[in-house]
């Protein structure tokens, strides 16, 4: 029997898989959360290299967000990776959930970035 973590790496790996198929060597957007924080980064997979990263542990975003757990810290991760890929000079990415269901905090991650600018 697997244990949890089994899963939800079976889980990511399948959507990683998935997103290889249609990326169309597009740039990914991956998302990370844990209990405590929200994580976000464009990736380009060819490259094997980290274009542009936000998450709720940056200082100045610890001192604006309360608690880096909930979805108002998540949405603010959205609009803030969506400016640092404009400046970057990226539009378009795939939007990787990593395993995660899209609800909750990766949701509000994924529409904020989408208001901010990126196309997925």
């Amino acid at each position: 029997m697997l244990n949890p973590n089994q899963l939800q790496e079976r889980r990511k790996q399948r959507v990683r898989a998935q997103i290889r198929k249609k990326a169309g060597g597009r740039l990914r957007l991956s998302v990370h959360r844990t209990n405590l924080h929200i994580y976000a980064q464009i990736i380009d997979d060819t490259k094997g290299v980290t274009l542009v990263a936000a998450s709720s542990v940056e200082k100045d975003l610890r001192e604006a967000i309360k608690h880096g757990g909930n979805v108002e810290a998540a949405k603010r991760i959205g609009t803030l990776i969506a400016e640092r890929a404009k400046a970057a000079g990226v539009s378009e990415v795939v939007f990787d959930r990593g395993g995660y269901l899209y609800h909750g905090r990766v949701k509000a991650l994924a529409e904020a970035a989408r208001e901010g600018g990126l196309s997925f």
